[in-house]
C-alpha cells in the first residue's frame, strides 16, 4: 500500500516538475517579483506629490495663518483673497488639491459652516488630513483664548517618544516592535493563503482531466483511491515546496550577486564623475562615491551572511519568536494543504465538467476567505481576543488565522491544542474527501448534487 502510495506522488512530482511551464515560472517569478517591487516603488514615490488646498478665511480668526503653519511636505495650505464666488473659479483654473472657505462670524466653540471643496468626489484620506489640520487650528484657538501665549503653546504641543516594551511570564524585558511583527504576520498570511488556493485548483484540475480522459480507470486497476487521492495531493504539495525553494534561493542569489554587480556600476560611474569634475565639486561627489562603495561592500555575500545573523539577534532582541514562527508556519502550511487538499481532490472526483467546480468550491474556500478577511481586519489589530482564539482552533480557518498571531506570542498551550484540531480536522477531511473520490472517480454523465454527494459518503464496498 505504501509503495503504490509514493509511486503515485512521485509520478505527480516527476510529471510536473518537467514541464516546462514549472521551469519557466520558477525561473521567472523571482526577477517578475523584483520588477514588480521596482515598479510599485517608482510609482509609490512619483505619486507623493505635494498636494495644496486654498483656504478663504473670511472669519477673522486668523485660522488660514494657523493652517499654513500647519503645512506638511504632503499637504500646504495656501491663504487665498477675494469673494468665494472669485476663490471657487480661481481654484478650478489651478490645479490644486481642494478649497477651504471658513465663512463670517464662525464661533470657535461651534465652528459650524465650514465648507471644502474639490474637483469630483473628494477622497476620504484627504479630508481626514484637512479635518485634522483644521481641528488642531481651533484646539490652539481655544488655548489662546483662554489667555495663553503662542510660546506656551508651542511647549505644550510635545512629541512624546513612545518605547515600547515586551513583558513575558518570567518578568523577563525585551524590546517590541508592531511594525515589525504586523509585517512578519501579513506576509505569512498571504503566503499560507496563496499556497492552499493555488496547488489545492492544480489538485481538483489535475484529478478531474484525468477523469475526463479515462486514465483513471486504468490507475484504479492497480492502485486503490485513498492511496490514489492522497498520492496526488502528496505529489502536488512537494511540487509547492520545490518551487518556493528554488524561488527563497534564486532570490536570494539574485541579490547577493545582481545587486552587488550593480552597486559596482553604481561606484565606477561615481568615480568617472568625479575625475571628470572640477576641485571644488569633488569632495560632492566623492562623498557619493563613498556612499555607494559602503553600499557595494555591505552587499557582499560573507557580509549578508552577517546581516542574516544580526537580523536574527534582532529579532530575539524584540521578542519575536523566530523558531516558533518558522515552526508553526511549516505545520499550518502543510496541515492547511492537505486539509483544503483532500477537499479540491474530491471536488474534482465528483464532476465531469469543470465549470461544475464553481457550485462545489465556494462552500469549501468560504471558510478559507473569512479567515484572511477577518485576519486582516480583527485579528491583526486583536491578536489575543476571541476572535482570534476560535478562529485560530477552528481547522477550517486555523492556518490563517494562526500564523497571523504567531508573531505577537501565542500560549503554548493555545498552540499546541490548535494543531491537535488541526490533525483531526485533516483526517476527517480526509475520510470524507475518499469517501467522495472512490465513488465519483468513476462516475461519468450525472449531475451531482449536494445530495448526491451525502450518500457517497455512506456507501459500502
Amino acid at each position: 500500500m505504501a509503495s503504490k502510495f509514493l509511486l503515485v506522488a512521485q509520478r505527480e512530482y516527476l510529471t510536473r516538475v518537467r514541464k516546462k511551464a514549472f521551469v519557466v515560472l520558477t525561473l521567472l517569478v523571482p526577477f517578475i517579483i523584483a520588477g514588480f517591487g521596482v515598479l510599485i516603488g517608482k510609482l509609490a514615490s512619483s505619486d507623493e506629490s505635494t498636494e495644496i488646498v486654498d483656504v478663504r478665511d473670511t472669519s477673522g480668526l486668523g485660522v488660514a495663518t494657523r493652517l499654513t503653519q500647519m503645512s506638511t511636505p504632503q499637504l500646504q495650505f495656501l491663504p487665498v483673497t477675494g469673494s468665494l464666488a472669485e476663490a471657487k473659479h480661481n481654484f478650478q483654473k489651478d490645479k490644486h488639491a481642494g478649497l477651504l472657505y471658513l465663512p463670517e462670524g464662525l464661533d470657535v466653540q461651534d465652528p459650524k459652516g465650514v465648507q471644502f471643496f474639490g474637483k469630483g468626489n473628494i477622497s476620504l484620506s484627504k479630508e481626514d488630513r484637512v479635518k485634522k489640520a483644521l481641528t488642531d487650528a481651533f484646539a490652539e484657538l481655544k488655548m489662546q483664548k483662554s489667555g495663553l501665549t503662542q510660546t506656551q503653546l508651542d511647549q505644550l504641543r510635545a512629541k512624546v517618544p513612545l518605547s515600547s516594551v515586551s513583558l513575558d511570564e518570567a518578568g523577563k524585558e525585551k524590546g517590541s516592535n508592531s511594525g515589525v511583527t504586523t509585517g512578519i504576520a501579513s506576509a505569512l498570511a498571504i503566503l499560507i493563503y496563496f499556497f492552499i488556493f493555488l496547488y489545492g485548483v492544480q489538485i481538483m484540475r489535475g484529478v478531474g482531466e484525468e477523469k475526463s480522459s479515462r486514465v483513471m480507470e486504468v490507475m484504479l486497476s492497480a492502485v486503490k483511491p485513498f492511496d490514489l487521492m492522497m498520492g496526488k495531493i502528496v505529489g502536488i504539495a512537494a511540487v509547492g515546496l520545490t518551487q518556493f525553494l528554488l524561488w527563497g534561493l534564486l532570490s536570494w542569489g539574485a541579490t547577493a550577486v545582481v545587486v552587488p554587480l550593480v552597486m559596482q556600476d553604481e561606484v565606477t560611474k561615481a568615480k568617472t564623475e568625479v575625475a571628470a569634475t572640477s576641485p571644488s565639486a569633488n569632495a560632492g561627489s566623492a562623498t557619493v562615491a563613498d556612499q555607494a562603495a559602503v553600499s557595494a561592500e555591505q552587499m557582499n555575500p560573507a557580509k549578508r551572511a552577517n546581516v542574516i545573523s544580526g537580523a536574527f539577534e534582532k529579532a530575539s532582541q524584540l521578542n519575536i519568536p523566530i523558531w516558533t514562527i518558522v515552526f508553526g508556519f511549516i505545520v499550518y502550511f502543510l496541515g492547511g494543504y492537505l486539509l483544503y487538499g483532500a477537499l479540491f481532490g474530491a471536488v474534482g472526483a465528483a464532476v465531469d465538467d469543470q465549470t461544475d467546480t464553481q457550485q462545489f468550491m465556494f462552500p469549501i474556500t468560504m471558510p478559507l476567505i473569512l479567515s484572511y478577511v477577518l485576519g486582516f481586519s480583527v485579528i491583526l489589530r486583536n491578536p489575543d481576543g476571541p476572535v482570534a482564539f476560535w478562529m485560530s482552533m477552528i481547522p477550517f480557518t486555523s492556518p490563517v488565522a494562526m500564523v497571523i498571531r504567531l508573531p505577537f506570542g501565542v500560549p503554548t498551550w493555545q498552540l499546541a491544542l490548535s494543531i491537535a484540531l488541526l490533525v483531526v480536522g485533516f483526517v476527517g477531511t480526509v475520510w470524507v474527501a475518499a469517501r467522495i473520490y472512490r465513488v465519483g472517480i468513476l462516475m461519468y454523465g450525472k449531475k451531482v448534487t449536494y445530495r448526491e454527494l451525502s450518500k457517497w459518503m455512506f456507501y459500502k464496498g
